[in-house]
């Protein structure tokens, strides 16, 4: 009730503002000061949602952000959160700081006043890279929809477990202190938003690939529920097919990088939390988990702390305990190869379909399908994301909450297959399918405001239901309906 008292102040103070000066809006730290655009947006930048996680304050929960005096210069971005350079990030590697807790927001033009709905993206990068900067300046604020861009720590700084660190009093686990980052983003939302014309009751959490599966932690993690309305997850499940970590074993990841910087004794955290930057980074680069074919998914293993992520997400939604928020989700034809390629196809079968590993190596036996890939292609696709997000739309159903499952399956937009990460542009710059009018930007928008995608002079998109699991595709052709999607292939897997 105080938050929403606030967030009307805050609305009434910005009108009076926004008549003389879009530009200032108040906050509930102290007043921004952001840059109108040529398009009659407004648009504020390296905004603080928690303190600097440094120092003694890294590896813990966000900590308020602190006030100001005067305006703050909200027109320049902040930098990425600490990351290695993976090649395709080098721009964000290169900026990268342990202080980086900063969001992004730009709401359309004459807005003040108006309660708009919400969208907070989380942006992708296998939870070790990436950057939230940039993602409001999507087309969807033409909309009428206001758009935060959130950041949180990456890799070890945003995921390391050590059993030190569970041993502090604050919560008795450790780990997901990314996690936890794009809560307190959450929770500063719910504060502020209102300012910017946002509805705090309208927000939709979306995010792709490592930013989708964190919209679906977030839909399962108990202080985060109340903060969104909607969910969009994007080539991303709470588990992309691997078994969860246990608290113990990410400590046992913690352990290695301990030992790989030196940091020994009785309080290994003094020498934990005083390592530099870079040496944590070089050190993150050799972690490794066991129950892991590929290494590169180290930080997407979802980790069960026992705090943050208080059971296995699978059996948290299949007992119906998520957040009652409706669901679109999806994934790509294609998106990537299998981990650990052809030699480790055998493992990899083994620990994504168990007893029917047998029966699955059958099944993708077929050839090469010119939408679909080659075999390892379709297996890791399945596993990691389709047959899950076809999974996860099936638990939110039982759980009586709307659910509605896409298929991408458009080539890139540089002529070349589709592929992991391809539906981006088509969901942020409006980009029509083929010589088709179907735009997918349509469908978010209307998933935003109304919790259902469909609108007037759209293609249909049923919703998900147990008998007919019906879904649509998107392809050059435009849009169009399916049931089941790989069924047969699916029904082998026990997990998301």
């Amino acid at each position: 009730m105080l938050v929403r008292a606030f967030a009307a102040v805050l609305v009434l103070l910005t009108a009076a503002c926004a008549s003389s000066d879009p530009s200032l809006v108040p906050t509930a730290q102290g007043p921004l000061r952001g840059e109108v655009r040529a398009d009659g947006s407004v648009l504020f930048r390296g905004v603080p949602f928690a303190a600097p996680p440094v120092g003694d304050l890294r590896w813990r929960a966000p900590a308020p952000p602190a006030a100001w005096d005067g305006e703050r210069d909200a027109t320049h971005v902040a930098p990425a959160c600490a990351q290695n350079s993976y090649g395709w990030n080098a721009e964000a590697a290169a900026s990268g700081s342990e202080d980086c807790l900063y969001l992004e927001v730009r709401r359309p033009g004459a807005s003040a006043g108006v309660r708009l709905p919400v969208m907070v993206w989380i942006h992708g990068g296998s939870n070790r890279a990436g950057s939230g900067a940039g993602k409001v300046l999507s087309s969807m604020v033409d909309r009428g929809i206001v758009m935060v861009g959130v950041q949180y720590r990456l890799g070890a700084f945003g995921f390391l477990s050590h059993v030190a660190l569970s041993e502090e009093p604050e919560t008795h686990a450790s780990g997901n202190y990314g996690l936890m980052d794009q809560i307190a983003a959450l929770r500063w939302v719910q504060e502020n938003i209102a300012a910017f014309g946002g509805d705090p009751d309208n927000v939709t959490i979306a995010g792709d690939s490592a930013g989708g599966q964190d919209v679906n932690l977030l839909l399962v993690a108990p202080a985060a529920r109340g903060l969104f309305a909607k969910a969009i997850a994007q080539s991303g499940t709470a588990q992309f097919g691997w078994p969860v970590r246990t608290l113990g074993e990410n400590e046992a990841i913690g352990a290695q990088l301990a030992e790989a910087i030196g940091a020994r004794g009785d309080d290994p955290l003094i020498a934990m939390r005083a390592a530099p930057t870079a040496r944590i980074l070089a050190a993150d680069l050799a972690l490794a988990s066991p129950t892991l074919t590929d290494q590169s998914f180290l930080w997407l293993q979802a980790v069960v702390d026992g705090d943050v992520i208080p059971a296995p997400p699978h059996d948290l939604m299949a007992r119906g305990a998520s957040a009652d928020a409706a669901l679109l989700i999806g994934s790509n034809a294609r998106e990537l190869g299998l981990p650990g390629g052809a030699e480790g196809a055998d493992a990899f079968a083994a620990m994504a379909f168990g007893a029917e590993a047998a029966r699955a190596r059958a099944l993708y036996s077929a050839p090469s399908d010119p939408r679909l890939g080659d075999r390892l292609e379709q297996m890791g696709t399945d596993v990691i994301f389709r047959c899950p997000a076809a999974e996860t739309a099936l638990l939110h159903t039982r759980a009586g909450r709307a659910a509605y499952q896409y298929e991408f399956d458009h080539p890139a937009t540089d002529g070349g297959v589709v592929r992991h990460g391809a539906e981006l542009s088509y969901v942020s710059d409006n980009l029509p399918l083929g010589d088709t009018d179907v735009r997918m930007q349509d469908y978010w928008a209307n998933f935003a405001k109304t919790g259902d995608p469909n609108g007037a002079g759209l293609p249909a998109w049923p919703r998900f239901d147990e008998a007919s699991r019906g879904y649509i595709t998107f392809s050059e052709a435009g849009a169009h309906v399916g049931a089941n999607l790989r069924g047969p292939f699916c029904a082998l897997l026990p997990r998301l």
